[in-house]
């Protein structure tokens, strides 16, 4: 692609974004909305092939659902209630068409069919852009909206989307796949968490962001599209394959790594709350997540398949890419446990 164009489509992306945050009004926070959807469109569709056009088409007509729902919500909701302010939602079923919307938008189940199709139509590191900044946007309203939304549906989805991306991920040999259903995992513990304590849920989804890149940065570097690439990953950096295990334990949630942080965190709020059963169920949903992560972390770095001498050698050249952004959030997404208490 033409790198001005580069330019203007990455800055439109952000600008979207940061209206969409910085918004009051919902009309400018759906136009914050639109140009992030719109931005992201030619990014999908760069790699000519029928495979990303249907992903395009797909993300399209996903996102442009979403987006008319949530333009219908905030206009019932200035009929009730005579103002445009995101803060000032009142109608219940502006607030639950919202809660839909903004859902749709996420990849929260049961509205998330389209997330793991996209991400397999597109190349990795836009798959890492839809996982990580487009998320970030709807997250946002959802924290604005949060005094006025229905508990009860946030949770029931919570809790659907939990199980979902466990489930779904059992089954999967390609790794957006699998990083897909990871993503809706995470973000039914958010939504989970959101009603009851937001401040949680804001730290949920840093840490999501930062072991999300980690990883898809680390899947980068190997080129690996396939659970098979993985497997012959060492040949090409053995210290990343280590640690590559350490950040599917941390994605997992197991102490002493920093993935072990959020899921500590709100299974103690919801206890505080007095809802220890939907605390259990959670915890229950999470083994399904931690299952596919130690089947990748056991081809990752705990197999030897059969390969030449030429091959064992690639780790000797110099990489390519520029290793500084995988080796600083790499040790932020392993080692932030102790940080704990400053969030209690």
């Amino acid at each position: 692609m033409n790198p001005i164009m580069t330019s203007l489509i990455l800055s439109s992306l952000a600008l979207g974004t940061v209206i969409t945050l910085t918004s009051f009004h919902w009309l400018l926070a759906w136009i914050g909305l639109e140009l992030n959807t719109l931005a992201i469109i030619p990014i999908i569709t760069k790699q000519h092939h029928p495979r990303g056009t249907e992903a395009t088409t797909k993300y399209f007509l996903t996102q442009a659902a979403a987006s008319a729902m949530l333009l219908f919500s905030s206009t019932i909701n200035a009929w009730s209630t005579g103002t445009w302010d995101i803060t000032q939602l009142t109608s219940q079923p502006a607030c639950i068409m919202l809660t839909m919307a903004l859902s749709m938008k996420l990849g929260l189940a049961p509205l998330h069919f389209w997330l793991p199709e996209v991400l397999q139509g597109t190349s990795l590191k836009t798959a890492l852009i839809i996982t990580t900044w487009q998320k970030l946007a709807p997250m946002a309203l959802l924290f604005q909206t949060q005094h006025a939304l229905n508990p009860t549906t946030l949770l029931t989805m919570g809790l659907l989307s939990t199980f979902v991306g466990g489930w779904g991920g059992l089954n999967q040999t390609q790794t957006r796949k699998i990083m897909a259903f990871s993503s809706i995992a995470h973000l039914g513990w958010m939504a989970t968490i959101l009603t009851i304590s937001p401040t949680i849920m804001v730290i949920n989804l840093t840490l999501y962001l930062l072991m999300t890149i980690s990883m898809f940065t680390a899947l980068i570097f190997t080129t690996s599209k396939t659970i098979k690439d993985l497997t012959t990953a060492w040949t090409i950096s053995p210290t990343l394959s280590s640690l590559t295990l350490i950040l599917l334990m941390s994605l997992g949630g197991l102490p002493p790594l920093t993935g072990f942080m959020p899921k500590w965190l709100i299974l103690q709020e919801l206890t505080s709350h007095n809802l220890p059963s939907l605390a259990t169920i959670l915890a229950i949903s999470a083994l399904l997540s931690l299952f596919f992560y130690l089947r990748l972390s056991y081809t990752t770095a705990l197999t030897l398949p059969p390969t030449t001498t030429q091959n064992q050698l690639k780790w000797r050249f110099c990489p390519k890419q520029k290793t500084t952004l995988l080796s600083t959030t790499l040790v932020l997404s392993a080692l932030l446990l102790p940080t704990t208490p400053i969030f209690l």
